[in-house]
């Protein structure tokens, strides 16, 4: 039945789900108030890794493996799918050099434009993380390749649970109320499923060009984990936890990817 359904509906579907995962994880603010920095660079690590994984296994290359099907060739194959990576990398650059945004740790980024709220600036981080893992899910379904989407989706939602209490969490510490803060990590995953839809309907409407979209897919998401996230793990004491929580979350997402996908 799964197979059966237009395929920019099911990754729309599957993407809010996913997305669901940050809600999910922002209920923990009604019972807790702090995350100490071990459990947070902990936590957002193991996110990190599930994404690195899907950014290899479910989009890459699945991406190379569309490009041989349609060129025949291995190494056109590849400099597509290289070319697409590039291209949503630079991209998601690009905005994050033109949006004043604020991470957890690292600070503000991004121009500065003194009467922007700082809550704004910490939603504006969010939805640039959330969208393009929203687009990786769409991207996954939208070549038909059902398994594969199932899997990103499940991997993305497990990581956006950490993630989605670690954001109400840091709204907390800018002195909003939990349930403002629990509402506004719920919008914030809500910006996943139009990732989704954006990336089903571009497969959907010229799936000629899946390793192009695939590869772009997994450029902004490889782009978020090296200039953002690592970094934030990494800048205190905990980053041989960091490090292994990232295998960690490789490693499940990997497992997903194989025995689903």
């Amino acid at each position: 039945m799964l197979a059966d359904m237009n395929v920019v509906w099911l990754g729309s579907f599957a993407s809010l789900l996913a997305g669901m995962g940050t809600a999910l994880g922002a209920l923990g603010v009604f019972l807790v108030r702090r995350l100490s920095d071990k459990l947070q660079d902990g936590m957002l690590s193991a996110a990190a890794g599930v994404m690195l994984a899907a950014s290899f296994f479910s989009l890459l290359l699945p991406g190379i493996e569309y490009g041989e099907e349609l060129t025949g060739h291995t190494w056109i194959a590849a400099l597509m799918v290289i070319a697409g990576l590039l291209m949503g990398a630079s991209l998601l650059y690009y905005i994050h050099q033109r949006l004043p945004h604020e991470h957890f740790a690292l600070g503000r980024e991004g121009p500065s434009i003194a009467h922007i709220q700082r809550i704004w600036l910490f939603v504006i981080a969010i939805t640039l993380h959330n969208f393009p893992e929203g687009m990786a899910v769409g991207v996954g379904f939208g070549g038909g390749n059902i398994s594969n989407g199932v899997a990103l989706a499940i991997g993305i939602g497990l990581q956006n649970i950490p993630e989605g209490l670690a954001v109400a969490v840091s709204l907390l510490g800018i002195d909003h109320s939990r349930t403002k803060a629990f509402g506004i990590a719920l919008l914030t995953g809500l910006v996943e499923p139009v990732g989704g839809v954006f990336g089903a309907t571009m497969v959907w409407l010229a799936e000629p060009i899946m390793p192009w979209t695939l590869g772009f897919a997994a450029g902004a998401m490889l782009f978020i984990i090296s200039d953002e996230i690592i970094p934030e793990t990494h800048r205190g004491d905990y980053r041989t936890l960091a490090t292994f929580s990232l295998l960690g979350g490789f490693v499940i997402m990997m497992f997903l990817d194989a025995t689903l996908g």
